[in-house]
């Protein structure tokens, strides 16, 4: 476990923060225009949530303690911290911004930034966040234009759309077999530019496109994720399971009908039921009451279609947003079923290393409100040399798959952020 802030007798010492919300005039309609060149974070859905800058506190941490560990750091910085909220409302006064990555042994982070700009339900408010010995006033807050990203090729990340098939036909093997009934598979792909890029015109490009999705950036993170995989709001848990997927054609009349035939597609009933069992069983131990609709709908997004179900509770416990998303993490939806079956042979078979992708992304206030996502339809910015961005799209295998229809899936799935680097 890496961390940036001091360590004493193996643990993390919390730094002492002050923190003040209070609201604020002449925001830009659509807060990404805020976000500074440099070092952005974003959570956006519908023109509302937050975005930040700066680092007021950051803990960065892997291995299989990772959420227990970065939920101590939290509840020892949410008690030393001492705040003027003046909005009161699930996102302001002292949050984190944090993503988690697919495996224990990928790396992931909270951060808190020094700034938190949050808008919700007609309010918008400024947070400010520094230590206790160098306080800060609001910020000016002043819009910034994005560059325009230019001359994009892509190109195969670690398998070749082919090699990438035959590796679903295998799974397809092993689940005829009776090994597993589902896997999730993914695939990366690698864009490189012709100069660095500016992540916030693809993010700005994805807020416009995708406005139901939840449009994010953290720590070179960036995508507009479907996903909600839980959200805690004032004892409220509700999820949104996403599996079985259908490509969009432009037609309307032919996508009412390609919505109606993936209703009543088998091999995506079958996948979705996976999935949502997974979260049902693993928000039980947390909610008194519980509903699970028993038929999915059809969520119509841009390019593709899903079969989605909203499951709500009531919760029991005083468990956090992030509590949550770690005893959900990872559903059926990312990995498969039996879980531990299927992420054996994803580490066996998908010949990549998936980092954040996949994994829960999402926000977190003091009381433990938040909504977690899915990192999905997304792309993570390489460290070393910022003209490059890995792509990533995944799909579920069950018995019924075909590896051509696989592939076409992830190509689909590629369009939002292939989309969003466009010129």
């Amino acid at each position: 476990m890496s961390l940036s802030d001091p360590v004493r007798s193996g643990r993390v010492v919390a730094p002492h923060l002050v923190v003040r919300s209070q609201p604020v005039e002449g925001v830009a309609a659509q807060l990404l225009d805020h976000l500074p060149a440099e070092g952005g974070l974003s959570w956006v859905r519908r023109g509302d949530g937050h975005i930040g800058w700066g680092v007021a506190a950051r803990l960065d941490v892997a291995g299989g303690n990772r959420f227990q560990d970065a939920m101590l750091w939290w509840q020892e910085l949410v008690g030393a911290a001492v705040v003027r909220d003046e909005i009161g409302v699930p996102g302001s006064g002292l949050v984190c911004f944090g993503s988690f990555g697919f495996t224990d042994s990928d790396p992931g982070e909270l951060v808190v930034p020094e700034v938190i700009v949050g808008r919700r339900g007609g309010t918008t408010w400024v947070t400010t966040i520094s230590p206790a010995s160098s306080l800060a006033g609001p910020p000016d807050l002043v819009t910034h234009e994005a560059s325009p990203v230019h001359d994009v090729t892509f190109s195969d990340g670690a398998r070749s759309g082919t090699d990438w098939s035959s590796i679903v036909a295998d799974a397809i093997k092993r689940i005829t077999a009776g090994e597993l009934d589902k896997v999730v598979l993914a695939r990366d792909l690698i864009a490189i530019a012709e100069q660095p890029i500016d992540l916030r015109w693809p993010l700005r490009r994805l807020a416009a496109a995708y406005p139901n999705c939840w449009t994010f950036s953290v720590d070179g993170l960036i995508g507009a994720t479907p996903e909600l995989l839980v959200r805690r709001e004032k004892g409220l848990i509700t999820s949104r399971v996403l599996a079985g997927t259908i490509r969009r054609t432009g037609d309307d009349a032919h996508d009412l009908a390609l919505a109606a035939s993936l209703a009543r597609s088998s091999k995506d009933l079958e996948e979705h039921e996976f999935a949502v069992r997974s979260v049902a069983d693993a928000l039980k131990p947390h909610c008194k009451s519980m509903n699970v609709p028993e038929t999915p709908f059809v969520l119509h997004l841009p390019n593709v279609m899903h079969l989605a179900t909203d499951v709500a509770g009531v919760a029991n416990n005083g468990a956090s947003a992030l509590g949550l998303a770690a005893a959900l993490h990872p559903s059926a939806a990312v990995c498969g079923t039996p879980t531990d079956v299927a992420r054996d042979l994803i580490g066996e078979i998908e010949g990549m290393e998936r980092g954040r992708f996949s994994g829960p992304v999402g926000w977190m206030d003091a009381a433990g409100d938040g909504e977690w996502c899915i990192a999905l339809r997304c792309g993570q910015a390489d460290p070393h040399d910022a003209r490059r961005i890995r792509l990533f799209a995944g799909a579920g295998i069950v018995a019924g798959s075909d590896p051509t229809a696989e592939l076409a899936e992830t190509n689909a799935k590629l369009v939002p952020m292939r989309d969003a680097l466009g010129d």
